[in-house]
């Protein structure tokens, strides 16, 4: 199949990946426009990952107030330069971070956020719920085990599904970024406040 202009920027406005990585995309997916996202999805990653080590001094704080005044998010993600938290891209990641807050009221950043009493608590529940519903003993850690990925997919930003975009998880949209960016970029610390609400 021929790579178009048209197809091009097509996946230029999915991914936000610059025009010629695009173009090498699909033309190692022969076209195919499913395979060249998720290749360019790949190379995120492993960017990212490469990115992961490095420091993260410069950022933003920003703050959303929810329509209405009842919902109120106070977040900071660094970044490594100036530069980067000064750009388009940066802040639309974290404005739209701070509106996931918002409506997706996280507890924890990160699973290693996550007190181990807290997590103990979480397993014990579990435990007693499968022995409770007759669950072989055997099977019961793997059901535990299970129930703590879906509590970590629902208490941890990274790890829910982005609001906007709920095929990506948060984790996935700020790996997208840093291919995007090209620094690495952390989400530090968020307080969610509620109208009412004891903190």
């Amino acid at each position: 199949m021929e790579v178009t202009a048209a197809l091009v920027k097509q996946l230029r406005d999915k991914t936000g990946v610059g025009m010629m990585k695009c173009k090498a995309a699909l033309v190692q997916a022969e076209g195919d426009l499913a395979k060249a996202e998720k290749h360019l999805r790949k190379q995120g990653e492993a960017a990212a990952a490469k990115k992961a080590g490095r420091a993260t001094g410069e950022g933003l704080v920003t703050s959303y107030i929810h329509t209405g005044g009842k919902i109120g998010v106070l977040l900071e993600v660094n970044c490594e330069t100036d530069f980067a938290a000064r750009s388009e891209d940066f802040q639309e990641l974290v404005h739209g971070i701070s509106m996931h807050i918002a409506a997706a009221a996280p507890r924890f950043a990160r699973r290693e956020d996550v007190s181990e009493a807290l997590l103990q608590d979480e397993r014990e529940i579990a435990r007693d719920q499968a022995l409770q519903s007759g669950k072989p003993e055997k099977i019961v850690d793997r059901i535990v085990e299970g129930k703590l990925e879906k509590f970590f997919g629902e208490a941890c930003l990274l790890e829910q599904p982005y609001v906007k975009d709920p095929d990506k998880t948060v984790g996935q949209l700020i790996t997208d970024a840093v291919a995007k960016i090209g620094e690495n970029i952390q989400v530090r610390r968020f307080v969610r406040f509620v109208l009412g609400e004891e903190a």
